[in-house]
């Protein structure tokens, strides 16, 4: 942890030119999300309670999320970096050119995985509490969803599917920011632990 934190010093220490991007909100989010998506992937029925509790706060964050991609600052609001499909398409097209646009907040294609990421999670959080529910008569749905427990392995489907295909979403994601921190010539999983990415002129 003490190495990771020099790494950072560094960077931020090596670069006069930077500005601040991302709002502590945007930051802590992004690598909660990490932590309790890993979290409850990997635990499931063997650690019931860290799987159940990686759930609810994930789910929390995604709310806080969409709340804060309206009312945030800047570079967090949806209406700063929410493009058309088309528009993300030619920015990932002119990244495999070597080439592209380069974006101080969210880039197009960024712009389209966040909110399909928050979609998928939020499908995650949801169809994981109706299968406690069912499963376990717990949890906050549990007094709605009970009665209806012969649909249990229906949601268990669903909930795989969304963890899934999150899993899949979380793989393209990385690949996304290691190709544009590759062709922009910048650290971009450092800029979200900082918070800060070099300026237009840099």
């Amino acid at each position: 942890m003490n190495t990771v934190a020099a790494y950072v010093r560094v960077q931020v220490q090596s670069n006069d030119n930077s500005i601040k991007v991302w709002d502590p909100v945007v930051r802590i989010g992004h690598w909660t999300l990490v932590l309790t998506f890993f979290t409850a992937y990997f635990t499931e029925d063997d650690f019931l309670t860290a799987h159940v509790w990686s759930g609810y706060v994930l789910g929390g964050v995604v709310l806080c999320r969409l709340v804060w991609g309206f009312f945030g600052t800047r570079y967090a609001r949806f209406s700063g970096f929410v493009r058309s499909p088309v528009a993300a398409l030619g920015y990932v097209t002119d990244l495999f050119r070597n080439r592209g646009q380069r974006y101080i907040g969210h880039n197009p294609a960024g712009g389209v995985m966040i909110l399909v990421m928050l979609v998928f999670l939020a499908g995650t959080a949801v169809s994981g509490i109706v299968l406690y529910g069912m499963e376990d008569s717990a949890g906050p749905l549990a007094s709605w969803v009970a009665p209806y427990a012969e649909s249990e392995h229906l949601w268990e489907e669903i909930h795989e599917v969304f963890s899934n295909l999150t899993l899949l979403l979380v793989g393209l994601h990385i690949a996304g920011v290691l190709l544009s921190s590759y062709v922009h010539r910048e650290n971009l999983v450092v800029a979200m632990m900082t918070g800060r990415k070099k300026s237009e002129g840099a």
